[in-house]
């Protein structure tokens, strides 16, 4: 079986070091031809995953016609503010694929969609009954070193979630198939915000509680948001769900934690950005996120008070003082997980 991954970053190396096996055949596609040349012949990306020695069953090119022909199963692994654009190129390569993956964990930031809905736009309706997305708490250093590692593959289409989990399994992946795609996607890029919050904790050294505090109403609003967009609320108690916002908040592998910590310690947020090679996704999630809140009517105080240290010039003490200043409600409510007004109205008819 021929597997082709569209984007070598650290997340496509780890998937293709993790993916290759004598029964697959996985080809890797960079986007630029002089690293596919160099890791093609080092087998070390110069940037990703320092110490990773890519196996030599996997194939790389920067020839995307050369990826994709014949491919059965096509992961789309780019960055989300790149993947319409990789879309677009693989339209006319991956129309006989039997099934495409999205590994993208953010929202396009111009349109607010997830991938998977970038991807059934961009390559037309005979994809959307083959789409599938991948999420899961996986640190991408773990996963391409063999680590003991779970995941989630979400389809509305049965047919494409037992594809993907026969096709994509290995001895250190454990998959899990699940139905709603939308909660694992929102799950997916809204720990990434949440996770930045975190970063800010560890960098202002405020204290495990506090961080336990972010991590906790985190879920709490990242749950809120997607019931309200059509959300199944028990996706995000699994590993969409909790499982990936505990280690994207914890790990020191974690980029948009990391992004945090250097903010929390004083540097200005373009400065931590230039500090990584990594695309840090939360950072134009926090901006998507904003967008469906208001489409959706919801709260979302972590995630506004990050996009206001990010983009809106706000200092660190004063995001902080914003959240702890808030008026006071009881922890749990309705509508946090979609019920009662004005979710009843938007509607939600997984919860009718």
């Amino acid at each position: 079986m021929k597997l082709a991954i569209l984007g070598a970053g650290s997340w496509g190396l780890a998937l293709a070091e993790l993916l290759q096996s004598p029964e697959r055949e996985v080809w890797l596609w960079f986007r630029r031809a002089d690293l596919a040349d160099e890791v093609g012949r080092t087998r070390a990306h110069p940037l990703y995953l320092p110490g990773l020695r890519l196996n030599p069953r996997v194939r790389v090119t920067a020839i995307l016609e050369e990826a994709c022909a014949g491919a059965e199963t096509v992961i789309f692994a780019a960055p989300t503010h790149g993947q319409r654009a990789v879309a677009d190129r693989a339209r006319p390569l991956v129309r006989d694929a039997s099934l495409l993956v999205s590994a993208g964990k953010g929202f396009e930031p111009e349109s607010a969609l997830t991938m998977t809905e970038l991807l059934a736009e961009v390559l037309g309706e005979d994809a959307d009954p083959k789409l599938v997305a991948l999420s899961g708490p996986n640190i991408a250093a773990e996963v391409a070193a063999h680590m003991p590692t779970a995941a989630v593959v979400a389809a509305t289409n049965p047919e494409a979630r037992g594809l993907a989990v026969q096709r994509l399994a290995a001895p250190s992946w454990r998959l899990y198939a699940n139905d709603d795609p939308r909660g694992v996607e929102f799950a997916g890029a809204m720990k990434n915000v949440i996770a930045i919050a975190a970063g800010v904790c560890d960098g202002l050294e405020v204290g495990d509680n506090a961080k336990a505090a972010i991590i906790t109403r985190g879920l709490s609003e990242m749950t809120r948001l997607g019931v309200r967009a059509g959300a199944n609320p028990f996706t995000f108690a699994g590993l969409a769900g909790v499982g990936d916002c505990i280690v994207t908040c914890i790990s020191e592998l974690s980029r948009n934690r990391t992004l945090g910590e250097r903010i929390g310690r004083g540097e200005s947020p373009e400065a931590a950005q230039a500090e990584t090679p990594m695309v840090a996704e939360g950072v134009n999630a926090s901006r998507a996120a904003l967008v469906l809140a208001r489409r959706y009517q919801v709260e979302i105080p972590i995630t506004q008070a990050v996009h206001a240290i990010l983009f809106e010039g706000t200092s660190v003490a004063d995001g902080v003082r914003g959240l702890m200043e808030r008026n006071l409600r009881p922890e749990l409510v309705p509508e946090d997980i979609g019920l009662g007004s004005p979710a009843e109205e938007l509607g939600n008819p997984r919860l009718r």
